[in-house]
């Protein structure tokens, strides 16, 4: 049984009321957060007298305390996705998400700090400052679902949403411990619609495989106005024992140069176990060779920058830009240069690369990779040898291919660098296959169980007494 699971239960038996939960809830934040910086915005009063009233007991998430991340609406509070620029106006609604996560019993107590416009692999901005990771405060957490996963790994919370559109569930899940699952897009539907709509999808991570379930059992189905959201056939709940018969395994589906010596080392050996345990073969192949007509990578950048350029509107990125992040006007620099033959040519090349992959995984052949190629990297976005600030550098990534594809992917813990940081390996499958990778990710964690919350820290629920 899960922490969220174990929440709900002491409320359904009458171990803990929910108002005692909440009120835990806001303490745990108020405590952790001066150090790791995950609060983006709090509604701690009224959380509070949300949990007061009497509420269905029956519900999946029934009076368990959310965060959210401030690129989704709740009523009552802004968006402000990370950034100086954005409006102040306040949401009316809530987004999809954080609707289905109150429609299950639970209480939104704030929102969840992130990198401006969720455009980079750390989670710093101009407007909340810099979140760091419980493991090593040196270090970021990830982005650009940062926060969440900071907050998770401390305890302070026990569970705050996510959105991938390159990366930013699973990068943070592999740097914070967490096991986290980017959805084939239209899972779970979304709206509003998404700046990199082909890309991006809403998804959870968790202290625990089984909360993983759980989740995906509230958040799954579909919402009007996404074009590949559809009811689907798939059980988040029961164990299937799922194996797969081949392993594709490779230290990174692009050629961006050696990953990190100590993550090889760890994946290598995670693969060799993974295959013990599930008894399919490994085929090792070298990076850049899944395609010979294009740099998946390379494209994602410019797909995803000129998309988000005119999602704001060039106007207001002209106006606004001395008031961005240097990682953010680096970002939209870039998309001024595009030009439509070369935007349109990576469009081109992702129906290719998604005719390509399906031909890799598929049935019972699953993809294995490290989640993120490097071991770390610092709270402010640098690398520990780099002087100044103005991006990751594109080998940091590992994650793009599976949202150019729409593939479903799980990052799994395989241990913790000599940073202390903790490392994730992630698991692909072919599309709708979701629910396999929760399988493996289960068979995983039971041969490997990994800690709750990081090191020097107390899970939420083991606090809650």
């Amino acid at each position: 049984m899960g922490e969220l699971q174990h929440i709900v239960e002491a409320h359904r038996n009458g171990k803990f009321p929910v108002h005692k939960t909440v009120e835990h809830a806001i303490e745990q934040i108020t405590r952790l957060n001066p150090t790791l910086n995950f609060l983006a915005l709090e509604c701690f009063e009224q959380a509070v007298a949300e949990a007061a009233l009497e509420r269905d007991l029956s519900l999946p998430l029934a009076g368990v305390p959310v965060l959210i991340k401030d690129m989704e609406d709740v009523p009552g509070l802004p968006t402000r996705k990370g950034s100086l620029t954005t409006s102040s106006s306040i949401a009316t609604s809530d987004s999809t998400v954080p609707a289905r996560l109150r429609a299950a019993g639970a209480i939104v107590v704030g929102k969840s700090t992130m990198p401006e416009w969720a455009i980079e692999g750390y989670t710093a901005n101009r407007a909340t400052g810099i979140t760091r990771n419980p493991w090593n405060l040196d270090y970021s957490p990830g982005g650009s679902s940062g926060g969440s996963a900071s907050a998770m790994a401390a305890g302070a919370i026990p569970f705050a949403t996510a959105t991938d559109g390159g990366g930013s569930i699973r990068i943070p899940a592999s740097f914070c411990g967490l096991v986290g699952l980017k959805p084939t897009n239209g899972v779970i539907g979304r709206w509003p619609k998404p700046d990199w709509i082909d890309y991006s999808t809403e998804g959870p991570f968790a202290t625990s495989v089984s909360d993983l379930r759980l989740l995906m059992q509230v958040l799954a189905g579909p919402v009007d106005g996404d074009p590949v959201s559809k009811t689907i056939d798939i059980d988040f709940a029961a164990p299937n024992s799922f194996m797969p018969t081949q392993i594709v395994a490779m230290t990174r589906t692009s050629d961006l140069g050696p990953i990190d010596p100590e993550v090889e080392l760890l994946f290598t050996s995670a693969v060799n176990e993974f295959s013990a345990l599930t008894g399919a073969s490994v085929e090792w192949r070298d990076p850049g060779s899944l395609f010979s007509f294009g740099e998946p990578d390379e494209d994602w950048f410019t797909v995803a920058s000129v998309e988000h350029l005119e999602s704001i509107g060039r106007d207001f990125y002209v106006k606004n830009r001395e008031n961005m992040h240097v990682s953010s006007q680096e970002f939209f620099d870039a998309a001024l240069g595009v030009d439509i033959r070369e935007y349109l040519a990576a469009r081109d090349r992702q129906v290719r690369y998604m005719r390509a992959f399906d031909e890799v995984v598929h049935d019972r052949v699953v993809l294995l990779t490290p989640t993120v190629s490097y071991g770390g990297w610092l709270a402010d976005g640098r690398m520990p040898d780099q002087a100044s600030v103005h991006g990751l550098p594109p080998a940091a990534y590992n994650t793009a291919l599976q949202n150019i594809t729409n593939n479903p992917a799980v990052s799994i813990p395989i241990g913790v660098l000599a940073n202390g940081v903790p490392c994730g390996m992630q698991i692909v499958a072919g599309h709708w296959h979701d629910a396999w990778l929760l399988d493996l990710a289960q068979q995983w964690e039971r041969a490997n169980p990994w800690p709750f919350v990081a090191r020097g820290y107390e899970s939420f629920f083991s606090t809650l007494g």
